[in-house]
C-alpha cells in the first residue's frame, strides 16, 4: 500500500512538474525522435563526473524505466554489459562523438542513451539530494543526437515521521530525524525518481497506445531543474 501510495505522488508530482515547466510540445522538443521513431533502446553505462563513486551504478539500473514506460523495448541493462565490456565498449566516454553503427549490428539498437553524471551533492541540513545529470539519445543508424536534456534534479529525502509541538525541542527532533533519513537513503530510489522525473515527457513509443498522438502534449525544455519527492 505504501508502495503504491508513492507512486501516485511520484506520478502527480511529476504532472505537476510538467505542467510548470512545459515551455514547448512533444513535437517541437522531441522531432527528431519522432522521425527517427525508434523501438530499441540500449542504456550506455553513465558516465559519472560527480564526487558519488557509486553514482554511476545507481543510474545503470533505473535508466531503463522511464524509457520502457513510455512504451520503447529496453535492452535489459545487466544482459548487455556482458557484451559491451567483450566488445570494449564499457567506456562509454569513448562513444559519446563515435560512429554507433556497431551497437545496432550487435543488438538491434535503435538508440543508445547516454547519461552523464556532473553532479551528486547531499545536503543533510536540507535534507535533499541535488542531482545534476545530462541526457544524450543518439542514433545508432545516423549517429545524430536526436535528444538532449540538461536536468538539475532536487530530490526530498525528509522523514516522513515527524514530532508534533514541543517547540524549539521538537523543531531540533525532526532535523536531526531529516538529516538520519538522508543519511540513510535508499540511493538507489533517488536515481529512480531522478529518471523519471527529468524524462516524464518522453514521446510514446510504439508499445504505447499514445504512439504518435502526443505531438501536440507539452514538454519541458533542454534546460531544466525540477524537484522530485519521495
Amino acid at each position: 500500500m505504501k508502495a503504491k501510495f508513492s507512486f501516485i505522488v511520484l506520478t502527480v508530482t511529476s504532472l505537476l512538474m510538467l505542467a510548470s515547466c512545459a515551455t514547448s510540445t512533444k513535437l517541437a522538443s522531441f522531432g527528431k525522435m519522432y522521425e527517427e521513431d525508434p523501438l530499441v533502446f540500449i542504456i550506455m553505462p553513465p558516465i559519472n563526473n560527480s564526487t558519488n563513486v557509486d553514482a554511476k551504478d545507481y543510474f545503470y539500473t533505473t535508466m531503463n524505466v522511464p524509457v520502457a514506460e513510455a512504451g520503447y523495448y529496453v535492452l535489459p541493462p545487466y544482459l548487455a554489459l556482458e557484451t559491451l565490456q567483450k566488445e570494449s565498449a564499457y567506456d562509454s566516454e569513448n562513444f559519446l562523438t563515435a560512429d554507433l553503427s556497431k551497437f545496432n549490428k550487435l543488438f538491434g539498437a535503435d538508440v543508445a542513451v547516454f547519461t552523464v553524471i556532473k553532479k551528486w551533492e547531499k545536503s543533510m541540513i536540507g535534507s535533499s539530494v541535488t542531482v545534476e545529470i545530462e541526457y544524450i539519445f543518439r542514433s545508432t543508424k545516423t549517429n545524430e543526437t536526436v535528444y538532449h536534456r540538461d536536468a538539475t534534479i532536487v530530490v526530498d529525502t525528509r522523514s516522513q515521521t515527524k514530532v508534533g509541538g514541543f517547540g524549539l525541542l521538537g523543531a531540533i527532533a525532526n532535523l536531526a530525524t531529516d538529516a538520519i533519513s538522508t543519511a540513510a537513503t535508499d540511493y538507489v530510489s533517488v536515481a529512480r525518481r531522478c529518471n523519471s522525473s527529468a524524462l516524464s515527457d518522453m514521446p510514446a513509443g510504439k508499445y504505447s497506445e499514445k504512439h504518435t498522438l502526443d505531438k501536440a502534449e507539452g514538454a519541458m525544455g533542454e534546460v531544466i531543474r525540477i524537484s522530485a519527492t519521495k
